[in-house]
C-alpha cells in the first residue's frame, strides 16, 4: 500500500470509530425496536479450513453473519447474511450456542455451525476481505469476542450458553486490532 493510501485508511478511523462508539454506548436495537438485539453468526468449515471476514468499518477478522430483518427466522437471516458477505450458500448443521454480551454493543449472538454448499467466494461492500484459514492458524487479529464461539464451533460443541461483559478491555482490543489491520492493509496475521 502506498503512503498516501495508508494515511487515508488511517484517517477513516475517526468517522468509523465515532459511529461505532455512538452505536455501542448509546444503544442499538433489534429490527422491531427491542432492546435485546439478536445477531446470527456462522462457523463455516470446509475443505479449505474455516471462513473469516473483515468488515469495512471496524477492521479485524470475524465470523460472517449479521442482523435479522423484521419477521425473518434466524436460519433464513444467517443464510442470507453469509451469501451477502461471502458469496457462498451454506447449510446450517446445528446451533453451537448463545453468547449473551453486555456492556459495549450489548446483544445476544446465536452462533451456528455451517458447511458451504455452493457459490463462489468473493468479498462484498460490507466485507471487503474474506479468506479461509487453517483452524490451527487463525490470525491473531481475530477480534477476541469471536475466539470462544469459533473454538466451540470447531470442537463440535452444542448448547453453549455464555455470558460475557465487554468493557474497556474489549474496546481497547478492538481498537488495537483495527489499527493493525489498517496499517498492514488487512494482511496482519
Amino acid at each position: 500500500m502506498s503512503g498516501a493510501g495508508r494515511v487515508l485508511r488511517l484517517l477513516r478511523i475517526v468517522p468509523d470509530h465515532t459511529r461505532t462508539a455512538l452505536w455501542g454506548f448509546l444503544g442499538h436495537r433489534g429490527p422491531s425496536g427491542e432492546k435485546d438485539r439478536v445477531v446470527v453468526q456462522a462457523v463455516i468449515q470446509g475443505d479449505a479450513g474455516v471462513l473469516l471476514t473483515v468488515r469495512q468499518d471496524l477492521r479485524g477478522w470475524e465470523l460472517p453473519g449479521g442482523n435479522l430483518e423484521p419477521g425473518e427466522s434466524e436460519e433464513a437471516a444467517l443464510v442470507r447474511e453469509v451469501l451477502e458477505e461471502t458469496g457462498l450458500f451454506v447449510e446450517i448443521i446445528d446451533l453451537v450456542g448463545e453468547y449473551h454480551r453486555t456492556g459495549f454493543l450489548p446483544h445476544r449472538a446465536r452462533v451456528y455451525r455451517c458447511r458451504p454448499l455452493s457459490g463462489d467466494l468473493r468479498p462484498s461492500d460490507e466485507t471487503p476481505v474474506v479468506r479461509w484459514f487453517a483452524p490451527e492458524a487463525v490470525p491473531s487479529t481475530l477480534f477476541p469476542w469471536y475466539r470462544g464461539p469459533l473454538a466451540d464451533g470447531l470442537s463440535g460443541a452444542t448448547g453453549v450458553a455464555l455470558h460475557e461483559h465487554q468493557g474497556l478491555g474489549a474496546i481497547w482490543d478492538g481498537f488495537r486490532i483495527d489499527l493493525v489491520m489498517r496499517w498492514t492493509d488487512d494482511e496482519a496475521a
